[in-house]
């Protein structure tokens, strides 16, 4: 057994009364956490770790969520639990030295921390695929050296629930798993049977929740449908708060999160990731980045926000459902993901904004557009009329594309210069008619012309990037600079173009 092992079991041991509490350990960074695992997707991971996160708030503790990989939508549940931004932990988007900094970062960021939740992906062990594990939540939990929790849905099983516990307890070391909540409970014999098996692993049981439809949330296409487009997401989250409260052993867990070691990395600071000092701009004031939000537009990555801001840009979020505008200055426009083949007729009925956001990128408005970005800037989305810089048309198709990703730009573009090498990841169900080719491509994703880079000004360098790739800007800051660079540019064009007139 390993040291952290062993501290972790007598964390445990102290919560449940068994053992005599020794003095605190000091070090680098104090973060107390635990990752919340699987055997497979559908066990409950969401369930279990949104509501802790949302119990141990309710207790008057600072809570900071994660998400391991790169979901989207699990965040968004996790920042409604928290009251703060919900954070990804990625060591494919992000690289692996980049995950235990952004985790700490990630704890500060907004406010103290006293327990930190991330939440796995998948099963346990499962990662990219032919990649050994790489990038699974096995592998953030030895990266940042933190103990698991298991959800484990057992409404289908009884003694087996031990076999799979001590399989994942046991498979590979340097994880270690430090408890299990059972999900799915059908009655009191039915828990007392499944609990007594899993005495024999040496894994502690920390509660029960039982079969309750009232704390799932709904799914669609792809995957649950985002906290911000369900009216009831927050009620529904403090039932889970109160369902997990009165059947989880909060204590219990504590003493595990306590259990960690501490980090002794230094946070990322988005400052230092752009390569030195805080940008200023050239006219006095900063200039402002369109960023698309509200209901069809839930898809981004918090550190985006942080680099535009230490680019010496000014983040403004708008709404392409109801505003009737761009905010006043906008200097750039980032248009990242959601669903706006779900909201296609309300974003085509707001004709005032897509034809000012038209007019803008055909003037060369540096803009960057992921996924749902992209099918917002095309021509027409399942036959409602989108805003037509993009000789595309999109439309929802029959089969989910879903993966990771390594692309390369076959050419200059407001996101990086030809050659540029990222990794990044599709998630949509959607498809793109009309793509232009290798010429004017987006990306090459994995040699295959992905979007669009476009000129629509005849600037000489393509000011719209479009795509189906995802990309985590802390991975890859260049983005971020390329991109502020073009905004910094365009502000002090645009003030020389007033002035003028």
């Amino acid at each position: 057994m390993s040291a952290f092992s062993s501290a972790v079991d007598a964390a445990v041991g102290v919560a449940l009364g068994r053992l005599p509490a020794e003095p605190e350990q000091t070090g680098a960074t104090v973060l107390p956490r635990l990752v919340v695992a699987a055997p497979g997707s559908g066990h409950g991971k969401t369930t279990v770790a949104t509501g802790l996160m949302a119990a141990l708030r309710a207790r008057g503790l600072g809570v900071s969520g994660f998400k391991v990989g790169p979901d989207f939508i699990d965040p968004g549940y996790h920042s409604l639990a928290t009251g703060r931004p919900g954070r990804n932990l990625d060591p494919f988007l992000c690289g692996q030295d980049r995950v235990a900094p952004l985790l700490v970062h990630g704890a500060a960021a907004n406010g103290t921390t006293d327990v930190a939740v991330i939440e796995g992906v998948m099963g346990l062990f499962d990662g990219r695929i032919g990649g050994d594990g790489y990038a699974s939540t096995a592998h953030v939990a030895t990266l940042t050296r933190t103990p698991v929790v298991l959800a484990l849905d057992v409404s289908h099983m009884t003694r087996t629930a031990a076999a799979i516990v001590h399989g994942l307890a046991t498979f590979e070391p340097g994880v270690h798993v430090a408890g299990v909540v059972l999900n799915k409970a059908a009655s009191g014999r039915h828990m007392r049977e499944v609990w007594s098996a899993l005495e024999a692993t040496g894994v502690p049981v920390l509660g029960v929740l039982p079969r309750d439809a009232g704390i799932e949330a709904p799914s669609r296409h792809l995957g649950l449908v985002p906290a911000a487009e369900r009216e009831e997401a927050a009620r529904s989250v403090r039932l889970l708060a109160e369902r997990v409260a009165e059947h989880v052993d909060l204590d219990a867990v504590l003493a595990i999160a306590r259990s960690a070691p501490d980090l002794d990395v230094p946070a990322w600071d988005p400052v230092a990731a752009l390569g030195g000092g805080a940008r200023t701009s050239a006219v006095g004031r900063r200039p402002v980045v369109a960023v698309a939000g509200g209901r069809a537009f839930t898809f981004r990555y918090a550190e985006t926000d942080e680099l535009l801001r230490a680019a010496g840009l000014e983040p403004v979020v708008f709404d392409p459902l109801h505003a009737r505008s761009l905010p006043v200055g906008t200097a750039g426009l980032y248009l990242g993901g959601g669903f706006p083949e779900v909201h296609a007729e309300t974003l085509s009925a707001n004709s005032a904004l897509r034809q000012e956001i038209l007019r803008a990128v055909r003037a060369g408005l540096p803009t960057v557009a992921e996924c749902a970005g992209m099918l917002y800037l095309s021509e027409s989305v399942d036959g409602h009329e989108m805003v037509g810089a993009i000789p595309a048309v999109g439309a929802m198709g029959p089969r989910l594309t879903l993966g990771y990703r390594t692309a390369v730009a076959p050419g200059d573009s407001v996101l990086g210069v030809a050659g540029t090498r990222v990794t990044g990841h599709e998630f949509h169900r959607t498809t793109v008619g009309g793509d232009a080719g290798s010429a004017t491509a987006g990306w090459l994703l994995d040699g295959t012309p992905d979007g669009f880079a476009l000129d629509p000004a005849d600037t000489g360098r393509a000011t719209l990037h479009a795509s189906y790739l995802h990309t985590h800007w802390a991975g890859h800051p260049r983005l971020a600079v390329r991109f502020a660079d073009a905004v910094h540019a365009y502000a002090v064009g645009a003030g020389s173009r007033r002035r003028a007139s």
